[in-house]
């Protein structure tokens, strides 16, 4: 009976195997192997039946059974029974050979058994397939390919057969006529040829060791000359292919003397392939198995056929190579074997080939020969030890190639010679100044090599050449230990050239590396050994190069850091006395480099840092012919950086430092002569290094530096014709003006750096008197450096010793001359810093003695002013402008105003007094109040910085009387609401700034801090806002600050004042000062009651037509009055507006909130008119038939939009706090009773046609105007939390939904309960009467309330628990299906709210939750869902005792919901179960075992539910029943791997859950499986799938005995049934089932 099944199994699977989907037949092909694996004599004997018996299936399916049977027989070929082999044997041959057409996959299938069948039993094979092949018959093409795959599988066992196979096949080569067949010989030839070659390599493990090799030559010779002469000429290009390929493995077997004879014929005739590149890679891989073959039997032949053979494989190297194709690269390996087989027998002929290609013009030639010379090197050493000196001598052409792919076949060749001992040779140097050369390539683009598919597609650039380069050096050097002698100290020779600086990191790098390697053998103090006619740089060099290329430090990768150490690494060989000073110097450079980034790192004090460096590294040598040395090393370098600014420029402080070290004063005037003789002035960077350079020269050196400018100045450069300096004689003017602009520069420069107790003694007579030779001058360059030396004049002035004493006698000239610099420049553009400069050196002058005249300064200001303030707006740059224009517009705009501040600061310091201040101010107000907008923001800009100048400094001893604030204030307080953003902030800066000088001036400290001062800065960020209800009510602020710090007697001229400022250009600001005014005085006036409808009407109206801020203002302050004494009247009077409101019917609103007291009086007005009146009306509907709508009524909705009004001001908070409770209950009501409630008819057309005229302020909808003003109740009442928690859970939304308006309130509920507690109890209690109400949507708003409050803890902190907990339950009778439902969640809610009362009211609750689950009266399940959700919750505050009575029947009860199809019910009902499990310890635990075992099928499928809440639901569950199922593992893995937020690898898990199920329960088997049947008419196909997949598992793992419960044969109808579902995974999970049955079969 067994043997049945197993076999019925089998054909169950077979008979699938038609299934469309390659998914099942790949789990199909899985169940036969397991079938297999179990009894693979069955299974193999199955499979042959059901083929033999179904002979009419068609070949796609006996594909599969093929595959399993290759499978059965490949994993269980040591247990195969020789019976069931040669049934094997047999079908598969008959399978294979059954259509003489080939159907590849079919036949394939078939020859593979054969050849998994042939490893162990070969002659039973060869027994069997030697039938179908017979002399004179050409063979099945499949016959053939066995035989060749089964000569590589098993090479001992088929090579005996060979010899007698060769015999058969020879005369079928010439009866072959079609292409495929000849084709396979092919084939086995070449597999015949390389098992035969494998049998010969291993004879001392070969069956039969007196096989020899000629035992298949004459066979194989035979067969080669069909090949060659026949099939070779072939059109048919894979049939040309397998020739190819069989004859180079053929070729190692034919007679010698027949090769040697072919070779001629054969060798050409392999070349010719070659014109097919598609065929290369065959070609090549054929010919260099006969060339091998060739070797190994010494031909002489060979020789001859070199010629030929060079040619060729040549032209295959030099071809375009795509590295992205795999073949093209195997290809060139091939080739590149052939030459190194060659060259081991032929290196004379091979490098006379090959080095004289390396003259050729042409790219490919000369790259192709490189790649080939670098192959030969590494392959064949001993051959080219001796030809190195002609290899090295060849290379001369290829140096000098300019193309990047040459370069880079160079750089790889010069590695591999570098490895064998070629750079040492004679002529290596060249090799390594190459390398050195290409390290130095420029690095524009990024660092990065080629891809892969183009290295010979795209062209290389500079920068991959480059990259190569370096890695190819640093390699060399570091891993090449023969060429450590070579390269130290060579390398150190390219150090110094400027045109290899981009090399100047790599050489660092290996040079240090090669260094240290000298330090660890025993060499720690070594030296540069200059021997005679040594061309390596001296240490002065040294020194003068690295210095300079390390002031640019993150240039070249990062070269500064690598200079630096290599520097460390020389300072014996620099100078013997370094050894302390850098040992520690050093370090700390490179550190402070490696801390900072390009970003960070400022260039100047870097340059400082080198500077003095410098200036410490001479100190320490104190060697004056040293230090001479160094200088004219320097100066001799000069020249060679003129390309490169930065570093020239750095350079001339170099020398200008070791100058001012050196001790010579001859050498030093020499130096200097020669420095002014050949600087090329017409550099900007030239001139200022050369300044910079004779400044710091002047630091030791100051007598010899002044009396060589004054020889300079009195030379005959400046006289156009030829005297001592001719070198200038044919300079143009434009040049000439450039050696004045150096020449000015110079003496600036020498006055900054020059002792400051010698400085002052010079300034008139050697350095003012030579500047003001050129200030006549119409120069632009020239006049910056006039401006920029008095600059540095000046503050080597202020710097020096004695400067309180200095009177300095030129100032009055010098701001003279500035102030003609600024007057020439044109004031309808900015097109050069002159303005800025000069500006800054009036800034210096002015504060020097003797004081400017009171007309000279006011001069100086208002030129200044009206030289910058007026300048047409800065432009953006067009592209036609160039250079400064272009660039720099903008800074240079920034700079000019920022001098113009600094210059106004420096004149107003040395008058620090009211009047001072008043003075600059009468220069700034025709500024300040122009009429052009970019005029008045410069000139509110420059009069904030002043003030808030003036502020910093002020120091006052006395109290005195600001006696001018006020006008001060009403100069700028008007300018707060300017139409430019930037002057209405600086405006607020003055105002501030103003009122802390008076506070300072009525004796307050100066870091005293006024709360109302202070606001005023926070006002300037909304002041950015033009919108001008924001600026009104910053004016209104300002205006109270004033009123509130202004002395008494400044109110009159600010009043005054302000007035004036009606008239203001900017209408804004004449609204301003209305807005001062009107903020200054007090209310009037009184109504009369009978006027206040009528008042009200006009206020209206005259608001309808005016845009004044002030008029608007005004008009709410008479709304307030009105209300203040007649509250009714106002009220009755703007109730009766239309509907809906209008702007100005809203801002009259707004006004009665101001005044709490007022507020307050309104409010209750207002609430009486929303709670006395009908909320809605119904209308009967024609558009819907019988049904009916809710309209809203008008007082209600006007009360409610009302209440909005006033409760959106802020100063109503205080009135809304002391209505709290009927405020929120009202309105919570209100948004109750308009949820789905219409406007009327007429309002609606109302609404469309104002909405027309663009009046109202928003759409008109009763239940959003009711929730926006619940909204703002809470806002301004105190609860802004509530509000935003409810905005943040999209609460309002919901408020205002049909359908989830309880959820609204439920949000609402519990923000109130969370932020606004204390509220509680008031509103519980207004709110309570409302269950009764006679409106529906009151009720279940009210419940839905109460039963969120009982979520939280407040309601029984405030005691209230005990009635809200009676009002749900009295709510379960309700009518309405919401309500009930609504208070079964409040129920439920206890368990969070007061889970400590649970337990004491559990009989109830527990009740409750059980009628909620037999409600009768429940169509869709709702109270019962909720019940269950609520019965989850409690469950683990209830007594054990409540609980068990009724467990049993609970979970019965809950059962069907497990499958139901709402998935809510699903997962509710599975979250229940799991908690009842708590409760089934005791008297209940066999029984409640009982449901968990009825249950458990259900919780494990549904771990595959669709929905992911049903699947955490279900890992819950399982975790909760785990403990009670008695089986330790089981639980540990409920635990473990079912975590509700991690994923299931739900196959593992199953099966691990099926093993110890029927570890522990193997008696439950059947009911199991009987359970799992049940699940396969399932609607979900994942659980569909599921099923059999469980049933599978457990039948894997249940023993023997235990499977006897089953019915194995219905279970196999079922699954047979299943095979056929329409869901691929479940046919795919039926298959796999399938086949595991056989453990129980």
């Amino acid at each position: 009976m067994s043997e049945s099944r197993v076999k019925r199994l089998a054909m169950t699977l077979m008979d699938a195997t038609t299934d469309k989907d390659p998914l099942v037949h790949e789990q199909i092909f899985s169940a036969l192997c397991y079938l297999g694996g179990a009894e693979p004599e069955e299974i193999l004997n199955a499979c042959e039946e059901y083929l033999r018996q179904h002979d009419k299936l068609a070949y796609p399916h006996r594909i599969i059974i093929l595959r399993a049977m290759e499978a059965v027989v490949r994993s269980n070929l040591a247990q195969l029974d020789k019976s069931t082999a040669k049934i094997v044997i047999f079908l598969a041959s008959n399978e294979m050979t059954k259509s003489k057409e080939i159907i590849f996959e079919w036949q394939q299938a078939a020859s593979n058994v054969l050849v998994a069948v042939g490893r162990r039993f070969i002659n039973k094979v060869m027994e069997e397939v030697l039938t179908k092949f017979q002399p004179g018959i050409v063979p099945h093409y499949f016959i053939v390919q066995t035989f060749a795959n089964l000569s590589m599988t098993n090479v001992f066992g088929m090579v005996p057969f060979l010899n007698s196979i060769l015999g058969t096949m020879l005369p079928m080569l010439g009866m072959a006529k079609q292409d495929n067949m000849r084709t396979v010989f092919c084939y086995a030839l070449q597999n015949f040829s390389e098992s035969i070659q494998e049998y010969m390599a291993n004879l001392d493990q070969a069956p039969d060791p007196t096989v020899r090799r000629d035992t298949f030559s004459n066979d194989l010779f035979s067969a080669y000359e069909v090949l060659f002469n026949s099939w070779l000429q072939t059109r048919e290009t894979k049939l040309r292919l397998a020739v190819v390929e069989a004859l180079g493995p053929m070729s190692h077997l034919l007679p010698s003397e027949k090769l040697e004879e072919q070779l001629p014929r054969l060798i050409p005739g392999i070349l010719t392939l070659y014109r097919k590149p598609a065929e290369a890679y065959y070609v090549s891989k054929s010919l260099c198995q006969i060339l091998e073959a060739a070797v190994n039997i010494g031909s002489r032949t060979l020789d001859t056929q070199l010629e030929a053979l060079l040619n060729a494989l040549q032209l295959q190297i030099c071809s375009p190579l795509d590295s992205s194709t795999p073949v093209q690269l195997k290809n060139h390996n091939e080739v590149l074997r052939c030459f190194t087989v060659l060259a081991s027998s032929f290196p004379d002929r091979l490098l006379g080939f090959l080095l004289p290609k390396l003259e050729s013009g042409n790219e490919r030639t000369r790259v192709g020969t490189l790649t080939i010379l670098r192959q030969i090197i590494n392959s064949a050493p001993s051959q080219m030890e001796i030809k190195k000196p002609f290899i090295l001598s060849s290379m001369k052409l290829p140096l000098q190639d300019n193309s990047n792919k040459v370069k880079r076949a160079v750089v790889q060749l010069i590695s591999a010679m570098a490895h064998h001992g070629y750079l040492e040779q004679p002529g290596g140097e060249a090799l390594i100044e190459f390398l050195v050369r290409q390290c130095a390539l420029p690095t524009d683009q990024p660092p990065q090599l080629p891809r892969r598919h183009s290295l010979e597609t795209e062209d290389l650039t500079d920068g991959h050449v480059r990259d190569i380069s370096v890695n190819t050096l640093f390699l060399i050097s570091t891993t090449v230990d023969r060429m450590a002698d070579v390269l130290w100290p060579y390398l150190l020779e390219f150090v110094i050239p400027i045109h290899l600086s981009n090399a100047l990191t790599p050489l660092c790098k290996s040079l240090i590396f090669l260094a240290a390697q000298r330090q660890e053998k025993d060499e720690p103090d070594f030296q540069l050994l200059y021997e005679a006619g040594a061309t390596l740089p001296t240490p002065h060099a040294l020194l003068a190069r690295l210095l300079v290329v390390s002031s640019q430090p993150y240039v070249g990768e990062g070269r500064a850091a690598a200079v630096l150490r290599l520097l460390n690494v020389l300072h014996l060989s620099i100078h013997k006395a370094l050894g302390p000073l850098w040992g520690k110097r050093i370090p700390a450079l490179v550190e402070h480099l490696e801390a900072n980034t390009k970003a960070s790192l400022s260039q100047k004090e870097w340059e400082d840092q080198l500077l003095k460096f410098l200036r410490q590294t001479l100190e320490a040598i104190s060697d004056t012919p040293w230090t001479s040395q160094l200088l004219l090393e320097m100066g001799r370098q000069l020249s060679s950086y003129n390309g490169s600014p930065q570093e020239k420029n750095f350079l001339y402080k170099c020398i200008g430092t070791a100058l001012a070290a050196c001790p010579n004063k001859e050498l030093v005037r020499k130096q200097l002569q020669e420095l002014l003789e050949t600087a090329r002035y017409q550099e900007e960077a030239e001139r200022e290094g050369l300044a910079s350079c004779l400044g710091l020269c002047a630091i030791t050196h100051l007598d010899e530096t002044l009396a060589k400018l004054e020889e300079f100045v009195k030379s005959d450069v400046f006289k156009k014709s030829a005297g001592l300096f001719s070198i200038f004689k044919d300079r143009s003017d434009n040049e000439v003006e450039k050696v004045k602009s150096t020449l000015i520069l110079c003496y600036g420069f020498v006055a900054k750096h020059a002792p400051k107790e010698l400085v002052l003694a010079r300034i008139d007579a050697d350095i003012l008197r030579n500047i003001f030779l050129y200030f006549n001058t119409k120069d632009l360059m020239l006049k910056l450096c006039l401006i920029r030396s008095i600059c540095l004049i000046c503050q080597a002035i202020c710097n020096s010793t004695q400067s309180g004493d200095f009177t300095f006698s030129r100032k009055t000239e010098l701001v003279s001359q500035m102030m003609d610099f600024i007057k020439a420049e044109p004031l309808d553009s900015l097109r050069t810093p002159i303005r800025q400069k000069a500006m800054t050196a009036c800034m210096f002058l002015v504060v020097l003695e003797p004081p400017l005249s009171e007309a000279e300064k006011a001069e100086l200001v208002e030129s200044c002013l009206g030289s910058v303030l007026p300048l047409p707006l800065p432009e953006a740059p067009r592209e036609k402008d160039g250079g400064l224009e272009a660039e720099h517009k903008e800074p240079l705009w920034c700079d000019t105003l920022r001098a113009l501040k600094d210059l106004l600061k420096s004149i107003l310091h040395r008058h620090m007094t009211p009047h001072g201040l008043q003075i600059m101010f009468e220069h700034l107000s025709p500024w300040i109040k122009s009429a052009k907008e970019h005029e008045r923001e410069r000139g509110v800009e420059v009069s904030a910085a002043i003030l808030e100048f003036y502020r910093e400094k002020l120091n006052v001893n006395t109290v005195v009387p600001f006696y001018n604030v006020g006008l001060l204030i009403a100069l700028f307080a008007p300018r707060c609401t300017d139409s430019l953003a930037g002057t209405r902030q600086h405006a607020v800066d003055c105002v501030h700034s103003l009122l802390y000088i008076q506070l300072y001036y009525e004796g307050f400290a100066r870091d005293h801090k006024d709360e109302s001062l202070e606001k005023l800065k926070a006002l300037k960020t909304g002041l950015r806002d033009p919108d001008v209800n924001t600026l009104f009510q910053a004016c209104c602020n300002i205006a109270q600050v004033i009123a509130k710090r202004l002395p008494p007697d400044q109110l009159l001229s600010l009043l005054l004042s302000m007035l004036e400022g009606l008239a203001d250009p900017d209408k804004n600001c004449s609204r301003a000062a209305t807005v001062v005014v009107n903020s200054l005085l007090k209310e009037r006036g009184a109504v009369l009651l009978e006027k206040v409808p009528e008042i009200l009407a006009v206020v209206h109206s005259k608001l309808q037509e005016v845009e004044e801020e002030a008029v608007r203002k005004a008009a709410q302050q008479t709304v307030h009055i009105l209300a203040t004494q007649h509250k009714a009247a106002v009220v009755s009077s703007l109730l009766g507006n239309p509907l809906p409101l209008d702007s100005c019917s809203c801002l009259m609103w707004r006004a009665l909130a101001s005044e709490p007291p007022l507020a307050t009086q309104v409010l209750e007005l207002l609430l009486e008119k929303v709670n006395r009146d009908v909320p809605y009306k119904e209308n009967k509907s024609f558009l819907r038939g019988s049904g009916s709508e809710r309209v809203a009524t008008f007082f209600p909705l006007a009360a409610t939009c009302a209440l909005h009004e006033i409760m959106s001001v802020p100063e109503c908070g205080p009135a809304i706090v002391g209505l709290y409770a009927e405020l929120f209950v009202s309105l919570l009501l209100r948004v109750s009773c308009t949820v789905g409630v219409h406007l009327p008819k007429n309002m609606q057309s109302k609404e469309r046609k104002s909405a027309g005229r663009g009046q109202p302020l928003r759409p008109l909808d009763p239940c959003s105007s009711a929730v926006e003003t619940l909204k703002a109740m809470l806002t301004q009442g105190g609860s802004e939390e509530v509000a935003r928690a409810v905005s943040a859970s999209g609460g309002w939304e919901s408020l205002r939904s049909v359908e989830r308006h309880h959820d609204g309130v439920a949000v609402l509920a519990s923000a109130m309960a969370k932020h606004a507690g204390p509220k509680l109890p008031l509103i519980v209690k207004n709110l309570s009467p409302m269950l009764n109400s006679i409106y529906d949507s009151q009720r279940l708003t009210t419940t839905a309330f109460f039963a969120e409050l009982l979520s939280s803890n407040v309601v029984n902190d405030l005691v209230l628990l005990a009635s809200v907990m009676d009002s749900m339950t009295a709510r379960q009778r309700d009518p309405c299906t919401s309500v009930r439902m609504l208070a079964l969640r409040g129920l439920g809610n206890m368990a969070s709210g007061s889970p400590e009362k649970v337990r004491r009211h559990g009989a109830q609750l527990l009740a409750s939750m059980m009628n909620g689950m037999d409600d009768k009266d429940d169509p869709h399940s709702l109270v019962a869902l909720e019940a269950m959700g609520g019965l989850a919750k409690i469950l683990g505050f209830l007594e054990e005792r409540d609980v068990r009575s009724m467990l049993l029947h609970i979970a019965i009860r809950i059962r069907p919901f497990f499958d139901s199809e709402k998935h809510e019910l699903r997962r509710s009902s599975i979250l229940l179960f799991g908690h009842l499990t708590k409760f089934s310890a005791g008297s209940c635990e066999e029984a409640f075992f009982e449901q968990i075992l009825n249950g458990l099928v259900t919780l494990l499928l549904h771990l595959q539910d669709p929905k992911p809440e049903v699947v955490k639901a279900c890992k819950f569950a399982l975790r909760q029943c785990g403990p009670s199922m008695g089986c330790p593992v089981l639980c540990d893995m409920f635990q473990n791997h079912l975590h509700e937020d991690r994923s299931l690898h739900y196959g593992e898990f199953m099966n691990d859950v099926c093993k110890h199920l029927m570890q522990s329960y193997p008696d439950t088997l059947s009911r199991l499986v009987a359970t799992n049947l049940f699940y396969f008419k399932s609607n979900w196909p994942d659980i569909r799938a599921a099923a059999p997949m469980f049933v599978g598992f457990l039948v894997l793992h249940v023993d023997r005995e235990h499977s006897q419960q089953l019915d194995l044969d219905e279970l196999i109808a079922a699954l047979t049934v299943l095979l056929k579902d329409p869901v691929t995974a479940v046919r795919v999970k039926v298959a796999e089932t399938l086949g595991r049955l056989v453990r129980i079969a």
